[in-house]
């Protein structure tokens, strides 16, 4: 590494680095299609990436010799040589370069600015390493498809992706987490598990959850309801649609509508999916006049609501069309948000322990002071200030996003990381000072004056979807006994062990765990093979020794063997196990 480069910040240098790593990609890719068309290729957090237009697929064997050809660049230790040219100089230079003409056109300014290495010269603006020879270790690691510019009306490219790091550990380090990251995709377990599927020929980005998928779903629904009519919640449903003039009221249509499904004519009106619950519950609250001595009022639902998705960022149950929000709207006076706001946090605590995430990070988004903004300045200093003091006051350590919160009112972000270390957005505590004017939303004080209630929106998992695809690969399927779908599965060794199977699992039903019995004509490995692909907790065995002791040979899905176990003691072992721990 030479001296000027070694100088610069760690994370500047891998900036250069990796950007230099796509002009050469580019390069490599240009000697074996030399027709090809160049799209964009800049550096990302782990790496680099470049679209192309290619007149056939890639394939994986394309990718080790474009990586030769990028190490014989690199081992070439050539200079990258910067240059400004004319416009009209680099529309004769890029002549068959459909997409950069494209680019130059954009580009303000008379001249533009290129990078050269050896043969090679992209429209770029740097900056770069100063020879191909500090290109550190990288591995292209896939291709995928990627609309020019973003837009799904243009041409579709192929994107290569690649990793880079400054040392060979790092490159190393980096590709376990992403073998890890694979081996706990949801989308592969979910259906290997037989959790969910997708169907994209009857519309893209839209669940269908099957049997063991919707036990679990209901599972983590039935403990969210539990614990919020405990915490003084009340439980709502609200229409799936809403005519044009409650989203035009709501701000919807002005500000999100490109987000939102086409409107359908009914009886001559426009109605709309809702993309959001908010707005329905603030007419329960207006559904008759409220007095100071009914706040706060919370409103809960799980909500399904619909936003249009581009189809290039659907992702599997993490980015889908059709999702269930955990919703939650609280209507307070002022001398009751600090309370407010401190059992939300406190309620978050209590969901994170109860699904084993033990580490998380919070984010306090506040106001932008040069932009526009919903309610006054003393509420928004005062919505701030009571954000701040509840996460202190619980000591979670947090960073500030400054001038991050939308114009509406500041938030809390929490973003729960995962047993591989990846963060997931999760909690929200979102004021509102826009939908409460908007809607003329009041109550009557103790004077008999009409006052604006403060709205917190709130969402303890985001969505039940994005949340169950969180839990799936931070468990990498394997669910906490609470969660499993499937308990135990009784697995008798014989056709004569058959009715003390179907005993054991009476017995267990009766105490409300969920159980199956596999009496397929299979060898008992098998079927404990089977079970144990299919992550399920405990298998309990039943052949002519457990059926005269009354019990069953208990082994656990990590392979540990537990022996013969009385029936009594199999049940209170799992009804105990059974229970989701709250602090």
């Amino acid at each position: 590494m030479s001296h000027g480069l070694k100088e610069l910040p760690k994370e500047e240098r891998l900036y250069r680095m990796r950007h230099s790593a796509a002009h050469i990609m580019a390069e490599a890719v240009l000697k074996l299609f030399p027709g090809a068309k160049l799209g964009i290729g800049p550096p990302i957090e782990t790496g680099f990436y470049y679209d192309f237009d290619l007149p056939r697929p890639l394939t994986p064997e394309d990718l080790p010799r474009i990586e030769e050809l990028m190490r014989e660049r690199i081992a070439s230790d050539v200079p990258f040589v910067h240059d400004e040219i004319s416009k009209e100089e680099a529309r004769r230079l890029f002549a068959d370069q459909t997409y950069k003409l494209e680019l130059i056109e954009e580009i303000e300014g008379d001249t533009v600015s290129l990078y050269r290495h050896a043969d090679f010269v992209d429209l770029c603006q740097g900056p770069h390493v100063e020879r191909t020879g500090q290109v550190p270790p990288f591995k292209l690691l896939s291709v995928a498809g990627a609309y020019w510019r973003g837009d799904e009306r243009r041409p579709m490219l192929q994107r290569i992706y690649g990793a880079l790091f400054e040392t060979e550990e790092e490159l190393q380090e980096y590709l376990h987490r992403l073998e890890e990251a694979q081996r706990r995709d949801h989308r592969r377990l979910g259906r290997e598990l037989d959790l969910f599927s997708f169907h994209e020929e009857y519309g893209p980005g839209l669940v269908y959850w099957h049997p063991r998928g919707g036990r679990v779903r209901a599972i983590i629904e039935d403990f969210w309801r539990r614990e919020h009519f405990r915490r003084g919640y009340e439980l709502v449903y609200t229409p799936h649609i809403g005519r044009a003039t409650l989203w035009q009221t709501s701000g919807h249509l002005d500000f999100y509508a490109e987000n939102m499904y086409s409107p359908m004519d009914v009886d001559g009106q426009d109605y709309y999916l809702k993309p959001m619950n908010c707005p329905f519950h603030i007419q329960i609250y207006k559904s008759r006049v409220r007095s100071y001595r009914e706040l706060p009022i919370r409103l809960a639902e799980l909500g399904t609501v619909y936003r249009y998705e581009r189809s290039g960022v659907l992702h599997g149950l993490l980015r889908v069309r059709g999702f269930t929000q955990d919703d939650a709207h609280i209507f307070c006076r002022p001398d009751q948000v600090q309370a407010e706001i401190e059992g939300c946090l406190d309620f978050m605590l209590l969901f994170f322990d109860a699904f084993g995430f033990r580490e998380f990070r919070v984010y306090l988004a506040t106001r932008d002071a040069e932009g526009k903004y919903a309610g006054s300045l003393e509420d928004w200093q005062m919505a701030e200030s009571t954000l701040r003091r509840a996460v202190e006051d619980r000591g979670l350590p947090y960073q500030v996003d400054e001038g991050g919160a939308v114009f509406y009112g500041p938030k809390i972000d929490v973003k729960l990381v995962d047993a591989i270390g990846r963060e997931w957005q999760c909690t929200t505590v979102q004021f509102d000072f826009n939908l409460p004017e908007r809607f003329d939303m009041t109550y009557v004080a103790a004077d008999g004056s009409r006052q604006r209630p403060y709205m917190v929106h709130r969402a303890m998992l985001g969505s039940i979807e994005r949340f169950l695809g969180v839990l799936i690969e931070h468990y990498a399927g394997a669910f906490p006994l609470w969660l499993a779908p499937v308990q135990a599965v009784v697995i008798p060794i014989a056709d004569r062990h058959l009715p003390h199977a179907e005993a054991v699992a009476r017995r267990l039903r009766d105490a409300d765990l969920r159980v199956e019995v596999d009496d397929r004509q299979e060898r008992m490995q098998a079927k404990i093979r089977d079970a144990q692909l299919q992550k399920v907790p405990y298998m309990l065995i039943v052949g002519d020794r457990e059926v005269q002791a009354g019990g069953a040979a208990v082994r656990l899905r990590s392979g540990e063997d537990l022996g013969t176990l009385p029936l009594d003691e199999i049940v209170a072992r799992l009804v105990a196990e059974s229970r989701p721990t709250v602090g």
